[in-house]
């Protein structure tokens, strides 16, 4: 028989007042009775706000019955109105929905709204940076991991397959719109980059997104996106695109290889020679300049000989006009000079005679002292000399006699 059975045991119950709801030996006989609490509740809640009195009599609590209501009246509204205060935080935007409508955006700091079910708050960070990866995932460590060749095979304008993978970073710019405007913004962004980076891909050449087009690609994949988000007013903004990897399919990548060196060694080889032309050319020029401006100089310099000649020739006929045979005798002797002024030999024509004297003056400066024989010489032949001179005198002094002969004849 249970102990909470009319003819039960009331030692044994626990809220028996005038029972022991412990043993003998300080331990619990069993647990209290459910339905026995919540009879003994209501009626306290109903002997404070008014009920049945002790013998069954309806009583109204005119005094303390209805200011204990209205305190817990009151005690509910200040909780119900405390629940309505919230604090934004410096990196979040508080989006307040009224019914489920979008009614304001407030800034960080504290604030109020109408509490629930009427008014409630959805905060947004809009300072954290996201990320999305096109064309592969990445591991917990940020490494590349697991290509995606759904996403990361392309074509290009000159129908080949190229494999793009590129990494997007946005955040949230307008946290309503980022809320309401569509329905998952962050799954359109991943759609919208996408499709972006097909069509730059799409009208590129293979070896342009290859190589120097890296860059061109993301820049008008970045610009793209960003126009079709706005477009949908998604409120998300594309901080930076980064191109991860842009390469062949895995099944051609040997025979790109083998194209890309033979790329790289006609880039020397054209590097090469232009560096050839670049050292040859200048060096040409110059040696044309140097020999234009030796032209130049042998032309000036032939031109003003014959302006000298020319003057010269005038000079000598006026002074031929003049006196013929002085002029004649002169003109003579200076070619004379200028024939004979490196020879080492000597002849002398010796005056009214047919014998010419042979004077080796080379031999003469060789033997004995050179110094001596060098003074000898020159003692000697100035010696000569004033003789030759005067006979030369004498025979010039009888040939004017002859001519003045034959002109008195």
């Amino acid at each position: 028989m249970a102990w909470n059975e009319p003819n039960g045991n009331k030692d044994k119950d626990p809220w028996n007042k005038e029972g022991d709801q412990w043993g003998k030996d300080g331990d619990r006989q069993g647990p209290p009775d459910l339905d026995e609490v919540i009879r003994n509740l209501k009626a306290k809640l109903s002997g404070l706000f008014g009920g049945k009195g002790g013998g069954g009599r309806p009583t109204l609590g005119r005094g303390g019955s209805i200011l204990g209501l209205a305190l817990l009246v009151l005690v509910l509204a200040v909780a119900w109105g405390l629940s309505g205060i919230y604090i934004v935080a410096p990196a979040e935007r508080g989006v307040v929905l009224r019914f489920g409508e979008y009614v304001a955006t407030t800034e960080p700091g504290p604030h109020w709204h109408i509490p629930y079910p009427i008014e409630k708050v959805e905060l947004v960070d809009v300072a954290q940076i996201r990320s999305y990866e096109i064309g592969y995932r990445s591991t917990g460590r940020g490494q590349a991991g697991s290509p995606v060749p759904t996403e990361a095979l392309m074509l290009t304008q000159d129908e080949n397959i190229v494999d793009v993978r590129i990494a997007v970073q946005y955040r949230v710019k307008d946290a309503a719109n980022y809320l309401f405007n569509v329905r998952n913004a962050d799954t359109n962004l991943r759609q919208v980059v996408e499709s972006a980076l097909r069509e730059a891909v799409g009208k590129s050449k293979m070896d342009f997104v290859l190589t120097e087009g890296r860059s061109d690609i993301v820049l008008r994949t970045e610009e793209l996106a960003q126009q079709v988000l706005d477009q949908y007013h998604a409120g998300l903004i594309i901080t930076s695109v980064n191109m991860q990897d842009a390469q062949p399919p895995e099944q051609v990548q040997a025979a790109f290889a083998d194209a890309i060196k033979a790329r790289e060694d006609q880039q020397r080889l054209r590097n090469e020679a232009e560096a050839y032309a670049n050292d040859i050319i200048p060096r040409a020029r110059g040696a044309a300049f140097r020999k234009v401006q030796e032209a130049e100089a042998y032309k000036s310099e032939v031109v003003a000989l014959a302006g000298g000649e020319t003057a010269r020739f005038e000079q000598v006929l006026k002074e031929y006009l003049d006196a013929p045979e002085i002029t004649e005798k002169r003109l003579y002797l200076e070619t004379m000079e200028t024939v004979m002024e490196r020879s080492r030999k000597v002849l002398v024509d010796v005056p009214e005679g047919t014998n010419v004297f042979y004077l080796p003056l080379d031999r003469m400066v060789n033997e004995g002292n050179p110094k001596e024989q060098r003074l000898i010489s020159l003692d000697r032949l100035s010696s000569f000399n004033s003789e030759t001179s005067a006979s030369e005198e004498q025979r010039r002094q009888n040939s004017n006699d002859d001519s003045r002969s034959r002109r008195g004849r």
